[in-house]
């Protein structure tokens, strides 16, 4: 695969990753009825709106290159989080399948960041 299609793969991915993301904060801002039902069943109910702004600014530190690596991190571990309580409440483990498209998207952007020295 040539060096351009990566990029635009990986673009393809992350962009894919941050509409999820700022779609599900954007919904936990507005107190989307399913969005709060859950969360509140979850223990969360006074963290949803914290939770959506973290989702947006995250996804932000994403896309600014000097940041992107942070957001990244975020990203990550936010949605390690999301899959432990999705796993531990027994609903379907949607997070375990963003947290491959972020790997998969962070890997074809730049593969030094796996480079161990």
């Amino acid at each position: 695969m040539s060096s351009k299609t990566q990029k635009i793969l990986a673009t393809i991915l992350m962009a894919i990753l941050s509409f999820m993301l700022v779609m599900s904060g954007v919904m936990k801002i507005t107190g989307g009825e399913q969005v709060v039902t859950g969360l509140t069943k979850a223990g969360y109910g006074s963290y949803i709106k914290i939770f959506g702004i973290a989702e947006i600014l995250f996804v932000a530190l994403l896309w600014i290159p000097r940041t992107y690596k942070v957001g990244f991190y975020f990203i990550l571990s936010y949605l390690g989080g999301a899959a432990a309580v999705e796993v531990a409440g027994g609903a379907s483990p949607v997070a375990f399948a963003l947290i491959a498209l972020a790997w998969i998207g962070f890997y074809l952007k730049d593969r030094n960041n796996f480079v161990v020295q």
